[in-house]
C-alpha cells in the first residue's frame, strides 16, 4: 500500500502523527493510498519552518523570486498531464476537465510572474509643505492555504504563486481525498529552486485546521469550501488576529429567454452541469426559463443529460467521471 507523506522543508516526510486516512479512487471504489495525518508537534515544527524560511525569502531580490516562479510556470506546464492522472484519480473528473484546471492555475503563475510591476509603490512629493508621502509592500510573513477536494491542482495555484510572489512562506492543507497531486507541486517548486520551506504540505484533520488557525506564527489563512466552514474559519481566525480570505460555496442561475438559440443554451446547461461531476461552485445548478423556452428547452436538456457517458475519467469517451465518495452520491 503507498503510502502518502508530508512535504517540510524540501522533502517528503512522515512527521510524528500516527494517524491515517484511506485514498480512494472514486471510479474503483478501490483504497489507493494511506495518508499520513500530522499531529500538533508536526504543525509547530512545519510553521516554525515556514517562519524561519519566510525571513529569508523576503529578503531575496524581486529577479531571483521571479526566476523561480518562471521555472515552476515551465516545469507545471511540462507535468500536465501527470497531474490531471492524479486528479483524476483521486477525484474522479475526467482527464480533459482536470487538464482544464491545471491550465486556469497556470494562468495564476503566469499572473504571479510580473509581480515586479505589481509591487511598486507610491511616492507624492509635498503633500503638505514639508511633507512627502510614501507606500511600499511588504510580506505579511506565514500564510497558510486550507483547499477543497474538488480543485486539486487549480486552488492550490490560486493561492500559492502570489503568497510566495510577494515573498512569503506558504503551508498547503490540501483535502484528504485529494493529496497527490499537491505532493507534486511541491516537488515542482523544489525543482524550480524554491528554497527549503518556502512551500510545504501539511495533510491533517480538524485538528490541523484548528493548529492553522490560532498559531501565533500563522499570519494569514486563504480558505475554499463550504459556507459554514468559511464562517468558522472566519471567525477563529480573525480573533486570532490574522488575515482572512475566506471563500465560501456558491451558486450560478441561469436566465434563458423566448429569443435564445435553445441548442446552444442546452449545449451550454448540460457542460455547466455535469462539468467536473457537477462538483464546483461555478456549476449552473439554477436555469430560469421564461415564457415559450421554457418546455422545449427542458426537453433539450434532458436529451443531452440522457447522452452523458458516466465511465471513470481516464476512458478517453467519458463525459463525466463519479462524484467523489459513497457520502457525496448518498447526499446528492
Amino acid at each position: 500500500m503507498t503510502i502518502i507523506n508530508h512535504f517540510i522543508s524540501g522533502a517528503e516526510a512522515a512527521g510524528s502523527g500516527t494517524g491515517t486516512k484511506p485514498v480512494y479512487n472514486p471510479a474503483t471504489g478501490a483504497v489507493t493510498a494511506q495518508l499520513r495525518l500530522a499531529n500538533a508537534a508536526d504543525l509547530n515544527a512545519t510553521v516554525a519552518i515556514a517562519k524561519k524560511a519566510a525571513e529569508s525569502w523576503g529578503d531575496i531580490s524581486l529577479a531571483k523570486r521571479t526566476a523561480v516562479l518562471f521555472k515552476f510556470r515551465e516545469l507545471v506546464a511540462a507535468h500536465v498531464e501527470e497531474l490531471a492522472q492524479l486528479v483524476t484519480a483521486e477525484h474522479g473528473k475526467v482527464i480533459n476537465d482536470a487538464k482544464g484546471e491545471i491550465g486556469r492555475g497556470l494562468e495564476v503563475i503566469e499572473f504571479a510572474c510580473g509581480i515586479p510591476q505589481l509591487l511598486k509603490g507610491e511616492y507624492s512629493d509635498q503633500v503638505s509643505t514639508g511633507i512627502d508621502v510614501f507606500s511600499f509592500r511588504e510580506p505579511v510573513g506565514v500564510v497558510a492555504g486550507i483547499t477543497p477536494f474538488n480543485f486539486p491542482v487549480m486552488v492550490p495555484l490560486w493561492m500559492a504563486p502570489m503568497a510566495i510572489a510577494t515573498g512569503n512562506a506558504f503551508i498547503l492543507k490540501p483535502s484528504h481525498r485529494v493529496p497527490s497531486a499537491a505532493m507534486l507541486l511541491a516537488k515542482l517548486w523544489k525543482d524550480a529552486g524554491l528554497p527549503d520551506g518556502v512551500f510545504q504540505v501539511l495533510h491533517g484533520d480538524r485538528e490541523v485546521v484548528s493548529g492553522l488557525l490560532t498559531h501565533p506564527d500563522v499570519d494569514a489563512i486563504s480558505f475554499v469550501g463550504s459556507t459554514p466552514v468559511a464562517k468558522h474559519i472566519l471567525e477563529v481566525a480573525t480573533a486570532h488576529g490574522k488575515r482572512i480570505q475566506a471563500l465560501g460555496g456558491a451558486k450560478n442561475h441561469a436566465i434563458v429567454l423566448p429569443d435564445a438559440d435553445l441548442d446552444n443554451a442546452a449545449d451550454h446547461l448540460a457542460a455547466a452541469a455535469f462539468g467536473s461531476a457537477g462538483q464546483r461552485c461555478m456549476a449552473i445548478s439554477v436555469a430560469v426559463a421564461v415564457g415559450d423556452a421554457a418546455d422545449l428547452l427542458v426537453k433539450k436538456v434532458e436529451e443531452r443529460a440522457l447522452d452523458i457517458k458516466v465511465k471513470n475519467g481516464t476512458e478517453a469517451d467519458a463525459d463525466m467521471g463519479p462524484v467523489i465518495s459513497v457520502e457525496s452520491r448518498d447526499f446528492i
